[in-house]
C-alpha cells in the first residue's frame, strides 16, 4: 500500500500569535515575533531578548479536569492538536480514534518541569518533589496528555533529534499514513523557554550576540551574529489525499517525499561540510520524483548561527545548479530559534502552497549566498513543490518535500 499524504489541518501556538488566522496574517504581513523578554527575568544574561508566546490562554482548549495536570509544553501542544482538528472538520466523536494517533518531536522537552523537580530532588530530598511533576518531566508527556484529551488511541510517539525533531516526526507519521498504518495522525513539535534552558543556550555560547555585535536574528546575512532563542508549537493533520477529498476536507498540501542522512559531527557542534545536508534535500526530491529545477520554493532552517547557515548555504547553492532556481525564506528571523520548529514551518509552507505566497526573512539585508533569497517582503508567487529542511547540531539532517494537491 502506497497512499498519498494530505495536510488537512494546523493548529498553531506561536509568537505570531495563536490559531492558523493570526499566525499567517502576521508570518506574510512581515511581522516579527522577537522582542526584550517579559516571561522571566533576563536581567543577568547577556542576551535579552527572545521570540515568546504570549496571550496564550490553555483553558480555552483543554478540559479543567486534565488541565491542572499538564506542564506548559504539553498545554501549548494539546491546544494545537485540538486546533488542527478542528481546522480539518474532524468530528471526534463519530470518528474511528483506534486509527488516529499523534507523532510529536521535540529537542528538549518541558525544561521548565524538570529543572523544578531536580531543584527540589537535589536540595530537598524526594519526599519533597511534588508527584504531579514526576510525569511532565519526560520527553513524551506533550503526545501523551494530548492523546488523553482527545482519546485518540493509535500511534503515539516521541522523536528527539535536536533542531530535526519536528521534521524526523513529521516524516514517520507520513509514512504510518502512506503505509496504511494509520488514518489520522497529529504531527508536528515544539519546545518552550525556560530560565533554566536559556541560561544553558548562553553558557554555550549559542545565542546572539556573538563577537560583540549587536544582538538580532539574522538568517544567511553577513552580519549573523547566532540566533535568538524562541518558543512555538506548530501541530499538523495529515491524512491520506484520497480519504480527505471524500470528505470534502480543505487540502493544503501534500508530504510527497522526505530525506534524512547523518553527517559526522561533535556532539554540540556542526559538520564540516555541507554533504549530509545535500543528500537529505536529494532524498526527498528522489522519493517524489522530481528534480532540483521543479522547486519553487525553499524553507530554509537558517537561524543566523555563524556556521550552520553558511553549511545550509553550500548544500543550497550545489543542490540548485541549473538556470531554475527556487527562492528560499527562513521564518526564524520572525520567530527565533525554537530548536523543534519543523512543525511550525512546515504549517508555514503549507499555507504557502495553499495562499500563493513565500513569507520574507526577516532581518536580511546583505546575503551571504547568490539564491534568490525573499527578504523584506513577502512574495505573490505558485508554488508547486517546496522544501522544509532542518540540520541539528550533532550532524542530523532531515528534509521535507511538500507539493500542491
Amino acid at each position: 500500500m502506497s497512499r498519498r499524504v494530505a495536510v488537512t489541518g494546523m493548529g498553531l501556538v506561536s509568537p505570531l500569535g495563536i490559531g492558523r488566522e493570526c499566525f499567517a496574517e502576521a508570518l506574510f504581513g512581515g511581522v516579527g515575533g522577537i522582542g526584550p523578554i517579559e516571561n522571566f527575568d533576563a536581567e543577568v544574561f547577556k542576551s535579552k531578548c527572545a521570540a515568546e508566546v504570549r496571550d496564550f490562554s490553555a483553558k480555552d482548549f483543554i478540559s479543567p479536569r486534565l488541565l491542572r495536570r499538564m506542564d506548559r509544553l504539553s498545554q501549548m501542544v494539546a491546544a494545537s492538536a485540538r486546533m488542527a482538528i478542528e481546522d480539518a472538520g474532524v468530528d471526534l466523536a463519530s470518528s474511528d480514534r483506534d486509527r488516529m494517533g499523534i507523532v510529536m518531536g521535540t529537542a528538549f522537552g518541558a525544561t521548565d518541569v524538570a529543572s523544578r523537580f531536580a531543584g527540589t530532588l537535589f536540595t530537598e530530598g524526594p519526599r519533597r518533589v511534588n508527584p504531579i511533576l514526576v510525569p511532565n518531566t519526560v520527553m513524551n508527556a506533550p503526545a501523551g496528555h494530548t492523546a488523553i484529551e482527545l482519546g485518540l488511541r493509535g500511534i503515539n510517539t516521541t522523536l528527539n533529534h535536536r533542531e530535526g525533531s519536528a521534521e524526523t516526526a513529521i516524516a514517520c507519521a507520513a509514512m504510518q499514513i502512506r503505509e496504511g498504518r494509520a488514518d489520522m495522525i497529529l504531527t508536528g513539535g515544539g519546545d518552550i523557554l525556560s530560565p533554566f534552558f536559556f541560561s544553558v543556550l548562553e553558557r554555550f555560547r549559542a545565542l546572539s550576540p556573538q563577537n560583540n555585535g549587536e544582538e538580532a536574528a539574522r538568517p544567511f546575512d553577513r552580519r549573523r551574529n547566532g540566533p535568538v532563542a524562541g518558543e512555538s508549537v506548530g501541530v499538523l493533520c495529515l491524512e491520506p489525499l484520497e480519504s480527505a477529498r471524500a470528505r470534502g476536507a480543505t487540502v493544503y498540501c501534500e508530504i510527497a517525499g522526505w530525506g534524512m542522512s547523518g553527517a559526522p559531527a561533535p556532539a554540540n557542534d556542526w559538520p564540516d561540510n555541507p554533504d549530509g545536508m545535500l543528500r537529505a534535500m536529494q532524498a526527498a526530491m528522489a522519493m517524489a520524483g522530481v528534480d532540483p529545477e521543479s522547486i519553487d520554493a525553499v524553507s530554509a532552517a537558517a537561524s543566523g548561527g555563524v556556521r550552520s547557515d553558511r553549511l545550509e548555504a553550500l548544500a543550497l547553492e550545489r543542490c540548485f545548479t541549473g538556470t531554475r532556481q527556487p527562492v528560499v525564506t527562513s521564518i526564524k528571523g520572525a520567530l527565533g530559534e525554537n530548536f523543534a520548529s519543523g512543525g511550525i514551518r512546515t504549517a508555514a509552507m503549507a499555507l504557502g502552497i495553499h495562499s500563493g505566497k513565500v513569507p520574507p526573512t526577516l532581518g536580511l539585508t546583505e546575503p551571504i549566498t547568490p539564491l534568490a533569497m525573499v527578504s523584506a517582503d513577502s512574495r505573490e508567487m505558485s508554488v508547486g513543490y517546496g522544501l522544509v529542511n532542518a540540520c541539528a547540531s550533532g550532524g542530523t539532517c532531515v528534509s521535507l518535500l511538500l507539493k500542491k494537491p
